[in-house]
């Protein structure tokens, strides 16, 4: 393992959550308005979200509903309200390529020197 220390790491589709950080619904929620201009709703991450059974059929078509994409990316985030849909919720984003989103969610926005080993990650997209 590298020498900074990994707060929050992502092996075998599993988050590893220690007690002095924030859980990932936490971090998702307090993130919400600038996670909205990061991610990519369009390609590919709503059916990821409703393969990992984070989002049923009729939400997916509901987001798909929205006008915009920053629209479409708000009503996922509205429906996110439990820890385990948050921990699938970051896996669809690193199957999607949004890795960058799910470093954004780790280290709580870039308040973090290091919280998230990104060298892990090729393990969850397995």
């Amino acid at each position: 393992m590298n020498s900074c220390y990994c707060s929050l790491l992502l092996i075998f589709s599993d988050v590893i959550l220690t007690d002095e950080e924030p859980h990932t619904l936490t971090s998702i929620t307090r993130l919400k308005s600038q996670l909205s201009d990061l991610i990519e709703p369009d390609f590919g991450l709503l059916t990821e979200l409703l393969l990992l059974e984070v989002l049923s059929r009729e939400e997916c078509d509901d987001v798909r509903s929205e006008m915009t994409p920053a629209l479409r990316t708000e009503a996922v985030l509205d429906l996110l309200i439990s820890e385990n849909q948050c921990v699938q919720f970051l896996k669809a984003l690193q199957r999607t390529d949004q890795q960058h989103v799910v470093n954004f969610v780790t280290e709580n926005g870039g308040q973090r020197e290091c919280s998230y080993n990104s060298s892990l990650s090729e393990s969850v997209v397995a």
